[in-house]
């Protein structure tokens, strides 16, 4: 009981969007003024930590093809494959503002609930570690959004201004600094917490993780202010092991199953998206261990094979990734005349009425693994820590040995993979693990490609594909080539998401002054302020 309880209740808070949402007054507004005393506010941290964490095709649509982890040839897909107009264009461009801010809006009334209670001083500053993490996600995919008058709808703002990328970042970096700080680990802790069931001390390790993750944003436009916080956040101890990680067990038995899981069994979806060949080409140039981990291809043949739901070959030396930009229209752009193309996978001719699967013999990621509706969403991680301190080390900042902190980083991104699900099923031997890392050092020469390019494997595998986009976009890797196709709306590969379709009617004067202050205006081929 207690645990429906934690993640049923109060989901009006699900339906908030900042400045751009109907009956925006009467969802924000709360005539009993209910206070800690009469609820509980610790309630709301677990409701906003499964809402945030489910992104589902907040980024599937989007973010995974844009930095080419996945491919596919379905129609509704070609708004990240292609760069091309596809059906319910505009909501999936949506999404990542309505989630993150949704769920930021329950952390932020919790915080109102606690706010001068010095019992809640934990929750209090968990809470603002949250808001930081939710609120960067949108920044990095928008640009310039609310935030200092974000969610403040009951104090009567309900048409807030756009705070500059640049003051946001100031802001989150400070946030984190005093919020960190603070938490206290001999009072207290949150006691509806999907990260660390209510501890403190990993919680304090997870303000330093995402401080490094913050600070490292800024390595092209503020490298003296992100040098600071890296090191701030290293000598403060960020995570220190996979049990570290910020993930959010989804629980399907609750009504709150994984949106990745149930987005990708869609029968269309789950028969033709793929992984891409950017992700599986550069996996095999290193005989990475992990590709039996994360990649199958269908059990049988054709069709119907293809698109049932059962587990697949994950034999990695079968693994093959589709390359971005084709279809099945039958035309030049017909995933049969690209390069190398495997051939179809024929039709079975012991069922009835199969068809050939076109797509059948290119690699998806794994159905024990991704298909699993009580999966793992990751959120943060300890191999991402590791990676950023290997950068900001190779950079010459006082933040530990690079070369140390990146076999410590392959270890773990390897190893965590079986948190993905309950039952651990993407598993690498240790022995391999162990080879790998081995096999695998960091070379000064090449050590900025090495490291993005295993943060790229890293968050692909984990699908944190809004994190896999936004450092493709911060460190230029994966080296990636546009897709090529007719009608599209950028020629280059997106590097912003275009705002919500209701902003211009819902808070028009504050979005056309952001809209102003973007080179280019509001596109996808703009650019975000940290990336130049």
């Amino acid at each position: 009981m207690k645990k429906r309880l934690i993640y049923s209740f109060l989901l009006f808070g699900a339906t908030f969007i900042t400045g751009c949402t109907k009956n925006f007054d009467q969802i924000n507004t709360d005539p009993t003024k209910v206070s800690a005393e009469l609820f509980n506010p610790n309630f709301l941290m677990a409701q906003a930590q499964i809402q945030f964490s489910n992104t589902g095709y907040d980024q599937l649509l989007y973010q995974s093809m844009w930095s080419q982890s996945l491919a596919s040839t379905y129609d509704y897909y070609g708004n990240g494959d292609k760069y091309v107009y596809r059906g319910s264009a505009q909501d999936y461009k949506s999404r990542t503002w309505n989630t993150s801010y949704g769920a930021a809006t329950l952390v932020y009334e919790m915080k109102n609930l606690v706010k001068g209670n010095a019992a809640y001083s934990n929750l209090d500053n968990c809470g603002s570690i949250l808001l930081v993490m939710m609120l960067q996600r949108v920044t990095d995919a928008y640009g310039d959004i609310p935030y200092s008058q974000a969610l403040q709808a009951k104090s009567g703002i309900t048409q807030p201004v756009f705070d500059t990328q640049q003051s946001i970042y100031t802001s989150m970096l400070s946030t984190l600094a005093t919020a960190t700080a603070a938490l206290d680990a001999s009072k207290p802790g949150p006691t509806s917490d999907l990260f660390y069931k209510g501890n403190i001390t990993q919680w304090k390790k997870l303000g330093y993780s995402l401080m490094l993750k913050v600070a490292m944003r800024l390595t092209k436009v503020d490298p003296t202010t992100a040098q600071k916080y890296a090191e701030m956040a290293y000598s403060g101890g960020a995570m220190a092991s996979i049990a570290d990680d910020a993930k959010v067990q989804a629980d399907n038995g609750n009504g709150n199953g994984n949106s990745n899981a149930a987005a990708l069994l869609v029968t269309d979806d789950f028969r033709e998206v793929r992984w891409s060949n950017s992700l599986i080409s550069y996996m095999q140039s290193t005989n990475d261990p992990r590709i039996s981990a994360v990649a199958e291809i269908s059990a049988g043949t054709g069709k119907t094979a293809n698109q049932t739901e059962a587990p697949g070959i994950s034999t990695a030396s079968l693994q093959i990734g589709m390359p971005n930009g084709y279809d099945l229209n039958g035309g030049a752009t017909d995933i049969s005349k690209a390069p190398n193309y495997p051939g179809v996978s024929p039709a079975d001719p012991s069922v009835s009425g199969d068809a050939p699967a076109p797509d059948g013999k290119y690699s998806r990621p794994r159905f024990a693994v991704y298909g699993d509706r009580n999966g793992v969403n990751m959120l943060l991680t300890y191999g991402e820590s590791e990676l950023l301190f290997a950068e900001a080390a190779s950079r010459g900042w006082n933040t530990g040995v690079a070369a140390t902190h990146y076999a410590n980083a392959l270890t773990a991104d390897m190893a965590e993979l079986a948190q993905l699900n309950a039952t651990p099923t993407a598993v690498v031997a240790a022995s391999d693990i162990a080879a790998y890392v081995a096999a695998h050092p960091l070379v000064a020469a090449t050590a900025l490609e090495q490291i993005n390019m295993e943060y790229f494997v890293e968050t692909s595998t984990s699908f944190n594909f809004n994190e896999t986009w936004a450092n493709w976009r911060r460190s230029g890797y994966p080296v990636l080539t546009p897709v090529v196709y007719p009608s599209q709306f950028s020629t280059v590969i997106p590097r912003r998401m275009e705002y919500p379709v209701t902003l211009p009617a819902t808070n028009g004067v504050n979005y056309a002054a952001a809209v102003g202050k973007i080179t280019g205006g509001d596109q996808f081929s703009s650019r975000v302020w940290w990336d130049k």
